[in-house]
């Protein structure tokens, strides 16, 4: 039975009753016991994170596992929107620990187990040091409930599997719980984000685009050091600052470090140096995409700003492929 009462339709959904039943029926199951929660920094662990402080202020503990693959700024900024909440906010700087880990490794299906492996690892060692904590919480929606196979016709039924974690894959099955907490499972992606909204999160967190579960890895092509992240990172932050300024609008935009070189000119010489593309889709639910088509003048700032910022590059490509034939991300 799916404690957190049935699914309604979409347009008849109440977000102010369903956070007070959330919070009561936290409470019940809870009791006096801690939470431990794995913190991604998306949308639905963020959401989650934020109602189980309300519910249960001083005895929820999020891990935020800083692998060092997530985007500028990125891991600053969750520290700073959770560090102000009343929770208990552990973040494991682990980003040498990953990249020794990926150190020539090029495969991309490698680099998601890598990445997968080196997560449960950090997060139970950090779980091994809060004592006593009695229930394990989870960012689940009810899309996920949907595509596991667990809803029933009146409700949701089964609270036991536990999903693939949103950052970077299943979070360790052996570790023991009383029970599991998922505030969330009857929420659609968009009431997620509303529910956010009218916790008090920021529209930084509360709007975030989609975002691999392995971060960055898999958009840096090729081998994964230090020094492409970077590369990478700045690019990025790059396109989606201009686009986010010039009003034009798309799902999920980003860039990629190709692992292609190519002749340029530097400093009156030649140089080869990386090719950055950039990609910008529109979906409704990302099973189709579409490209969107950016404007030039808008492309052509962007590659301006990435060439001359970043001495590395040599060239800006942008990315016209529907999904299919292609998926949204290149790995």
């Amino acid at each position: 039975m799916n404690i957190y009462g049935a699914r309604k339709l979409e347009n008849d959904f109440d977000l102010e009753a369903y956070e007070k039943q959330a919070i009561c029926t936290i409470k019940e199951q809870v009791g006096y016991g801690k939470v431990l929660l794995a913190l991604s920094g998306g949308v639905d662990s963020s959401v989650c994170a934020a109602l189980l402080a309300k519910a249960i202020p001083k005895r929820l503990y999020c891990i935020y596992v800083d692998t060092g693959l997530m985007r500028k700024n990125e891991s600053d900024e969750v520290e700073a929107v959770f560090r102000g909440h009343d929770l208990n906010f552990v973040r494991v700087c682990a980003e040498k620990r990953f990249l020794k880990r990926l150190s020539g490794v090029t495969d991309p299906e490698t680099k998601r187990k890598i990445i997968g492996e080196e997560f449960i690892r950090v997060f139970e060692q950090e779980a091994a040091k809060i004592r006593g904590v009695d229930f394990l919480a989870q960012g689940t929606i009810y899309p996920d409930v949907l595509e596991s196979g667990t809803a029933g016709s009146k409700g949701v039924k089964g609270t036991k599997i536990i999903k693939s974690h949103h950052n970077v894959g299943g979070l360790p099955e052996k570790m023991s719980f009383k029970g599991l907490v998922e505030p969330l499972r009857i929420l659609y992606k968009n009431e997620v984000r509303a529910l956010g909204r009218q916790l008090g999160l920021p529209a930084a967190l509360t709007n975030k685009q989609p975002f691999p579960g392995p971060g960055l890895a898999v958009r840096c092509i090729g081998e994964v050091t230090k020094e492409r992240l970077e590369i990478l990172r700045e690019a990025d932050f790059i396109f989606r600052t201009e686009l986010d300024a010039s009003g034009e609008r798309a799902d999920q935009y980003f860039a990629v470090l190709t692992d292609l070189r190519t002749v340029g000119v530097r400093d009156g010489g030649r140089a080869y140096g990386y090719t950055i593309a950039l990609r910008a889709v529109a979906s409704s639910d990302f099973m189709t995409a579409g490209y969107v088509s950016l404007t030039h003048e808008l492309l052509s700032r962007v590659s301006e700003r990435i060439t001359s910022e970043l001495p590395s590059v040599s060239r800006v490509v942008y990315d016209i492929t529907g999904k299919p034939p292609a998926t949204v991300e290149w790995e």
